[in-house]
């Protein structure tokens, strides 16, 4: 089969999320809240790596520059950013080492010209080395960490990690809005259900798995590396699921005796702090398949974006689309092949 582009053409670039949002724009916004601080931006403006919101290095005269991140329009209320500030805000408060939204005015979350953003102190560091026991029993102790608050109440706005918003919402949306093409959309609709079923299965063996307040989307780009040890930034996929969720992302995918040796590592610095229930490593292929599921279908429903095409130029193509119903096969196997113990 030809590998070609079967995607819709995206809108109009004028009609797209972050269409009006110029380097004039994310200037005067940020002066629009520092100013009656006593300060302002100096004109440098670096865009930094991220695809769903639109995030900023921002240069401050007398100052350090700082980051900016402005909210993908529509996709979380108010409440929901603000619910992500107070939990990272939560953690701080435990010496937990996060990265906050800085507070102006009273306020984290502000507005201008129908864009909402944040602003962040600028925080570097290193990739973790996660083939490095002691490096691994550090995440752990400090994702302990967070879970231990995580647990100590639950999100009201926010949606959980579940079969059904990142396994049938995202299937539905998908099939809705014809994104598969025609010759494999049988195929790749048969694979998705036996997947989703062993989503399902996998999730009746673990049983009642408690749900608790996660980072969400805990992989090694998300964790920057210092002399002083890891931080932890970009909450904005936080919400509520299983704990293993805020692991298995940390794991090596180059064969189960590896993943078992990092697992191993992780669970003793987790159990430090907060008591893991080993029921959930049931889960760890299934949270892998619904998130291929969920990666599809967020790619398709940002398809409008110029961003999107530009970055992910092999997505909705044929070979696209037949590669993932091999990774959906192979999950399904995966899925029956039993969980990982740790040593």
């Amino acid at each position: 089969m030809d590998d070609h582009d079967l995607s819709p053409p995206p809108r109009d670039a004028a009609t797209a999320p972050y269409a009006r949002l110029t380097p004039e724009c994310v200037l005067d916004a940020l002066d629009s809240v520092l100013l009656p601080d006593g300060r302002r931006t100096d004109g440098r403006l670096l865009a930094l790596n991220s695809y769903e919101n639109r995030v900023y290095q921002v240069g401050v005269e007398d100052g350090p520059p700082l980051v900016a991140k402005f909210y993908r329009p529509g996709r979380w209320s108010d409440e929901a950013i603000l619910e992500e500030h107070a939990f990272v805000a939560e953690l701080v408060e435990r010496e937990i080492p996060v990265v906050p939204a800085l507070t102006y005015d009273g306020r984290t979350l502000h507005e201008f010209e129908g864009f909402r953003f944040a602003l962040f102190e600028r925080r570097g560091g290193r990739a973790p080395e996660l083939d490095r026991s002691d490096t691994l029993e550090w995440l752990g102790r400090f994702i302990g960490r967070i879970h231990a608050v995580g647990a100590s109440q639950s999100y009201r706005a926010r949606p959980a990690l579940d079969l059904r918003t990142f396994g049938f919402e995202p299937r539905d949306w998908l099939l809705e809005h014809d994104f598969i093409p025609a010759d494999v959309r049988a195929a790749w609709q048969a694979a998705v259900a036996f997947a989703l079923e062993g989503v399902e299965a996998a999730f009746e063996r673990a049983g009642d798995v408690r749900a608790l307040r996660l980072h969400g989307d805990c992989h090694p780009g998300n964790v920057l590396w210092t002399d002083a040890g890891p931080h932890f930034v970009d909450f904005d996929d936080s919400r509520m699921g299983p704990a293993v969720q805020d692991l298995w992302l940390l794991l090596p995918g180059d064969g189960r005796p590896a993943a078992t040796r990092a697992l191993t590592d992780l669970l003793a610095g987790y159990e430090d702090f907060c008591e893991f229930e080993p029921r959930e490593l049931h889960l760890v292929e299934a949270l892998r398949t619904l998130r291929l599921v969920h990666y599809s279908a967020w790619l398709a429903q940002r398809w409008d974006d110029p961003a999107f095409p530009a970055a992910f130029p092999w997505f909705n193509t044929q070979r696209y689309w037949e590669d993932r119903i091999l990774e959906l096969r192979e999950q399904i196997g995966a899925m029956q092949d039993g969980p990982l113990w740790p040593v």
